[in-house]
């Protein structure tokens, strides 16, 4: 086997892609607890994506040809990439908490299973598919194959079936962005939400993904891998970029500091003094109580924050230590609420439970359901058929 290594300029500026990228999903999942979904969603979606890109990072120096058993490793990442951004749109937007959600991964989960007849398959079978996408010029080595590395022939149109899939959720996730843009009457150009606006703007690198994966297949054909490398580099730039923001919004630089420190408790480093803590919260209590700001759909921590003129991290320190409560946590109390007040005022069931939901500021009625159980031990209907001849 050759074992020739090349490295060039973009190979290292993918390497520090794949680094950064790690970094950033290991921090969203140690945050991706269950009352925040969205950084476990965003945060696997970035690893899955920097596991992608490390394999490409792999086969284009070589050094592929030293780790054979873990080759093509990353094939059943391309069925996530979809419905992880589409299910982030959702719960940043709709903060669905379904568990039924999951069921979107069901053709990254059977491409994986599918995937055993290849990664049983001896290195030599490896590493000639290696050659094929890199170097069909070199010279092939004879395998024996025990059983079929792709009995149905699906592999075959992996690249297709990937465009494909790809398409279908980005555009579920547009018809999901537009939807929520037109209810608020926002141009998709400006839009003033900065949940929307976000979402719009990922989406845009997205859409240059799937524009360079066609025009590079269509240009050199579908099993050429070049696509892959410049793919490889924009992600690449889109996880530095990233970084950058994590690093403008960080309140880290706000404080002197010299050399990493440990807080073994939260918020032990804060700047918060208990003036300033009852302050905020009085702020959160009239936006919350008097204006009722959790009926927004589109709530989010920082737009609270900015909406009180207060920094995001001196909020969220009030939220937990104040309410005993995070913010989704704290979100959903008052939606509990005031939906239970709803339905006790209502006992002639004028209100179906979708319009209650919406009025408290869900978009979705299984959401509804399931935070409003979770306070209650019922459901909406069940609630309104114990009360309703009290």
């Amino acid at each position: 086997m050759n074992e020739a290594i090349s490295i060039g300029v973009f190979d290292v500026i993918i390497f520090l892609g794949v680094v950064q990228g790690i970094f950033l999903s290991f921090m969203l999942l140690k945050r991706g607890r269950q009352e925040n979904q969205a950084n476990l969603l965003q945060g696997l979606l970035l690893l899955f994506l920097s596991f992608t890109i490390l394999e490409e990072l792999l086969n284009n120096t070589g050094y592929i040809v030293q780790l054979l058993p873990f080759s093509d490793f990353s094939e059943p990442m391309n069925f996530t990439f979809g419905p992880l951004f589409y299910l982030y749109c959702k719960e940043v937007i709709n903060q669905d908490k379904s568990r039924r959600k999951w069921i979107h991964l069901v053709p990254a989960v059977f491409w994986l299973m599918y995937m055993t007849f290849y990664f049983i398959q001896p290195d030599a079978l490896k590493y000639n598919s290696y050659l094929e996408t890199k170097h069909p010029d070199w010279q092939y080595i004879t395998v024996d194959r025990i059983y079929p590395e792709d009995p149905l022939g699906l592999r075959n149109y992996v690249n297709e079936m990937t465009l494909v899939h790809f398409i279908i959720y980005i555009t579920l996730s547009l018809a999901l962005i537009f939807n929520n843009l037109r209810v608020l009457n926002q141009s998709v150009l400006a839009p003033k939400n900065e949940v929307l606006r976000m979402l719009r703007n990922t989406m845009f690198h997205f859409l240059i993904i799937v524009v360079i994966f066609m025009g590079t297949k269509f240009y050199f054909g579908m099993d050429s891998d070049i696509g892959s490398y410049f793919i490889a580099t924009y992600i690449s730039f889109m996880f530095f970029i990233t970084s950058y923001q994590v690093m403008q919004k960080s309140v880290y630089f706000d404080t002197p500091h010299l050399f990493p420190e440990i807080s073994l408790v939260k918020y032990q480093r804060s700047s918060l003094n208990e003036v300033d803590k009852e302050r905020i919260l009085s702020k959160l209590r009239i936006i919350l109580e008097e204006e009722s700001y959790y009926k927004n759909n589109l709530v989010s921590l920082l737009g609270l924050a900015k909406s009180i003129h207060e920094n995001k991290h001196h909020v969220s320190q009030v939220i937990n230590e104040k309410y005993e409560k995070n913010f989704f946590e704290l979100i959903a109390w008052y939606r509990i609420k005031e939906a239970s007040q709803i339905l006790l005022g209502d006992k002639e069931k004028k209100l179906t439970i979708e319009e209650i939901a919406d009025m408290v500021g869900y978009n979705s009625k299984s959401s509804f359901n399931t935070a409003f159980k979770r306070y209650t031990g019922h459901t909406p209907s069940e609630f309104r058929q114990l009360n309703k001849s009290v």
